[in-house]
């Protein structure tokens, strides 16, 4: 196994996670609700009253959190090594995958191990053993 030293970032790695799990323990504190993005999202589908706000103000920061990396930072280096019929299908397998395993790696892999949830244990080892099979594949067996 080869490290790509020049990609190599663990200090933002870090602070992304520390970041995550920060947000993570602020909803559960403040709202009792789990940290899992696609409950989050799947909840704007099928809305409740006084539940749409937080939802879409969750999702909007999420997905405006790159954008101001990049004007705070500058302009990174972004490459996919795969086309856009493979990101498209990956994409559409986790969202199987998510509503299989009742929940994506957010909610098991950080709310769930940290409530000590032998469920999402057996979860989050799935979502990783299966992404560890599939990068062996796709670059071992196939490439």
């Amino acid at each position: 196994m080869l490290i790509d030293w020049n990609h190599f970032t663990p200090w933002t790695a870090l602070a992304g996670g520390m970041v995550l799990g920060l947000a993570a323990a602020l909803l559960v504190l403040f709202s009792g609700r789990v940290l899992g993005i696609s409950g989050i999202l799947g909840g704007l589908l099928h809305s409740r009253v006084g539940d749409v706000a937080w939802r879409f103000s969750f999702l909007l920061g999420m997905f405006a959190a790159p954008w101001l990396y990049r004007a705070w930072v500058g302009s990174t280096e972004v490459r996919i090594d795969a086309s856009w019929g493979m990101v498209l299908l990956a994409g559409l397998l986790v969202g199987l995958g998510t509503r299989y395993g009742a929940g994506c790696t957010s909610g098991h892999g950080v709310c769930g191990l940290s409530r000590l949830s032998p469920r999402s244990l057996v979860a989050t080892l799935a979502f990783m053993g299966t992404g560890f099979a599939t990068v062996f594949v796709m670059r071992h067996l196939l490439a």
